[in-house]
């Protein structure tokens, strides 16, 4: 347990936050709240299903609240009656006002999952792989009212390889974020603001349009989406009216003069705008992952095919 026990509030809603929370009250800091999106309606039924935060803050007996935001005036007063030392912040998907930001003694911490200013923004880790960044990781900021805009009180650094997926980075910075968190909690009081320097770039929020992929972009660009949106949103293609899923690929080299789209070699070597793409793992709609060896078992697609394109 931390030799400084702290009056927090913990503000989040995905299981990148829920990590977060388990370590800070690990940790021994007074909860006095916990903050998370709304239940939301969920698969076919319809039934609502609340957050991973909202249950595992249930599980550790804490109090949850779910406004949907905070423009009303009670929604403000009650979070200021907490009478917070420190607010602290992890996905939380709400913008946070001025009003709140200023309620705790200490402000209001953010767990970012980026190296600070490179990805502002909805999805650092899946445009840190995809930009074919080296190294990403985790930075506590001080918030303030612009979007990521704050000054860095801690940061910790961890590599993006050749073999790198979204779902493994978002695990390992999970992971990374619950521990810095803690520290930064233990230390605050020698740790140094630091501005961010100029040089930001935005991490936009990923588009189901944009998973598709597009043979005409260079090969290497496609093999860092295809890891990028691993696991969601996932990468695809289409061919005669159906969705194949992409899972994995590796970048070889292209015949000269191959059309985009086209199948060069078998089993599904696919031409791009530069080189080609080895599609090694692929998923029918409905099925399970499969080889492209046992994908090309049961369907027509020979050396030749050329795959539809894109809309540009």
């Amino acid at each position: 347990m931390s030799a400084v026990r702290r009056r927090v509030c913990f503000m989040g809603t995905p299981a990148f936050a829920a990590a977060a929370l388990d370590a800070i009250a690990a940790a021994g800091h007074d909860i006095a709240c916990v903050y998370t999106q709304p239940p939301r309606p969920k698969g076919r039924g319809h039934g609502v299903q609340q957050s991973p935060v909202h249950l595992r803050a249930l599980e550790l007996g804490l109090a949850v609240r779910h406004p949907a935001n905070f423009k009303d005036e009670a929604a403000r007063a009650e979070f200021a009656a907490l009478d917070l030392e420190l607010a602290v912040v992890a996905a939380y998907g709400l913008l946070l006002p001025q009003a709140i930001l200023d309620a705790p003694k200490r402000g209001c911490l953010n767990i970012h999952a980026s190296l600070l200013p490179r990805w502002r923004g909805a999805a650092p880790i899946q445009r840190a792989i995809e930009a074919g960044d080296d190294e990403t990781g985790i930075a506590i900021m001080q918030m303030e009212a612009g979007l990521d805009t704050g000054p860095t009180l801690l940061v910790h650094k961890i590599a993006i390889g050749a073999d790198t997926t979204g779902g493994s980075l978002h695990d390992a910075l999970m992971g990374l974020g619950a521990k810095a968190i803690v520290e930064a909690l233990a230390n605050l009081e020698t740790l140094v603001p630091t501005p961010q320097p100029q040089g930001a770039t935005y991490a936009r929020k990923l588009t189901k349009e944009e998973a598709r992929l597009d043979w005409r972009r260079p090969a290497a660009e496609l093999e860092r989406r295809i890891r990028a949106f691993d696991p969601v949103p996932g990468t695809w293609f289409a061919q005669g009216g159906e969705r194949f899923k992409v899972l994995a690929a590796r970048v070889v080299a292209a015949p000269a003069n191959a059309e985009p789209g086209t199948i060069v070699a078998a089993p599904l070597t696919v031409a791009c705008g530069e080189g080609a793409l080895a599609i090694e793992r692929v998923q029918r709609a409905g099925g399970k992952p499969m080889s492209a060896e046992e994908l090309l078992r049961g369907l027509a697609l020979p050396t030749g095919t050329r795959l539809d394109l894109a809309p540009p």
